[in-house]
């Protein structure tokens, strides 16, 4: 038995923050809680950043200056791991970073577990399906987040297991008189990018209505992206600028100070999988309104764990949140149903779940 196969070493590829994105912020921190259970780990990240300046701003050419190195430590750490562990998305992530260790990784005879974590699958599935198919062929294994990829992995004839996110509850936790707010002042909060798919506008044109109502409303917007502008002139025209004010991109601790002051988390989104923003509002005792699309339902019940509102419609949105204002008792038993939900999300409980399968693909092997 050579040194390879005496000890678990894992392999992980992926995004890293900054940006503090779902996806990088969940490979930070598997890194290192893996790290801290003695766990030998290699990391291969997919945004190294560029050396020089001159090359970021390079469209049509950087692409190259970051693919080539990525796969080149790639054929490196196939040759020294037990394991390797994919962050996968869709559309042109999919084809540049998953795909390449899925066929080196044949070629190595090294496993490559895929994980999967994209809201957008079923699009790209119906547009792209026979150029990935041949790829994550070459899986070892395909984990998915939610029960909602699951299905759509289904749908396409891939096997897939679920195996969730993990909330650091250490990070995210509830204030002390958590389940009580300021009806009169209420803080709403978004913690999504700005960009049309998490459909925040919607937000702002229902907190206009509020406004009439509840005139001290205020929502915090934390993110960035490319609707910064388009939202910040609709806070204008619709003179809301002291109700809603906008952070820019927060770091996770940041996140987590800023829910301590929320009393209600918004996730207007058209298009979702398993929002780690939900959780986290949830782990911090804070009162979740939003849609229902994609993997939602999946983690959060209506009425239960939080209210469900319609896509694209500020007035649907309103009508919840009235609700939380002026029923105390729902919004405690949302708040205390969401800290009890997010018990399953732990390290300690995932954990199992990820070292069951590393060492099952390291013996098979």
């Amino acid at each position: 038995m050579n040194d390879k196969e005496k000890v678990l070493h894992v392999g992980l590829c992926g995004p890293l923050p900054p940006p503090y994105g779902g996806m990088a912020n969940q490979l930070n921190q598997l890194y290192q809680l893996l790290t801290e259970e003695d766990i030998q780990v290699s990391l291969v990240q997919t945004n190294t950043p560029y050396r020089f300046k001159i090359i970021e701003k390079a469209k049509g050419v950087r692409a190259f200056f970051r693919i080539i190195p990525y796969l080149l430590n790639v054929w490196e750490l196939a040759g020294k791991v037990n394991v390797i562990h994919v962050f996968a998305n869709s559309w042109w992530s999919w084809q540049l970073f998953a795909a390449p260790v899925l066929w080196i990784g044949w070629v190595r005879k090294t496993p490559v577990i895929i994980n999967y974590r994209g809201g957008e699958a079923r699009n790209y599935f119906n547009k792209s399906i026979k150029w990935v198919r041949p790829s994550i062929n070459k899986a070892s294994d395909v984990i998915v987040p939610s029960g909602y990829l699951k299905t759509v992995f289904s749908d396409f004839g891939i096997e897939s297991h679920i195996i969730p996110n993990i909330v650091n509850l250490e990070r995210f936790h509830p204030k002390e008189k958590h389940g009580q707010m300021n009806t009169h002042c209420p803080h709403l909060i978004i913690t999504r990018n700005l960009e049309a798919i998490y459909g925040i506008s919607t937000a702002i044109n229902a907190v206009a209505r509020l406004r009439q109502t509840v005139p001290d409303i205020q929502l915090t917007i934390a993110g960035m992206g490319p609707q910064k502008e388009e939202l910040q002139q609709l806070v204008k025209k619709e003179r809301l600028e002291k109700n809603i004010s906008f952070t820019g991109k927060l770091t996770p601790e940041e996140i987590a100070e800023l829910y301590l002051r929320a009393d209600i988390m918004l996730n207007p989104t058209t298009v979702d999988n398993m929002p780690n923003s939900v959780l986290e509002a949830m782990a911090s005792g804070v009162a979740v309104v939003t849609t229902d699309v994609g993997g939602i339902p999946y983690i959060v019940e209506n009425n239960k764990t939080a209210l469900f509102t319609e896509v694209n419609n500020p007035e649907s949105m309103v009508k919840q949140i009235n609700r939380l204002l002026n029923e105390p008792e729902l919004y405690r038993t949302l708040v205390n149903n969401g800290l009890q939900e997010v018990q399953q999300y732990t390290w300690t409980e995932i954990k199992v779940l990820w070292l069951a399968l590393y060492k099952s693909l390291m013996v098979n092997r």
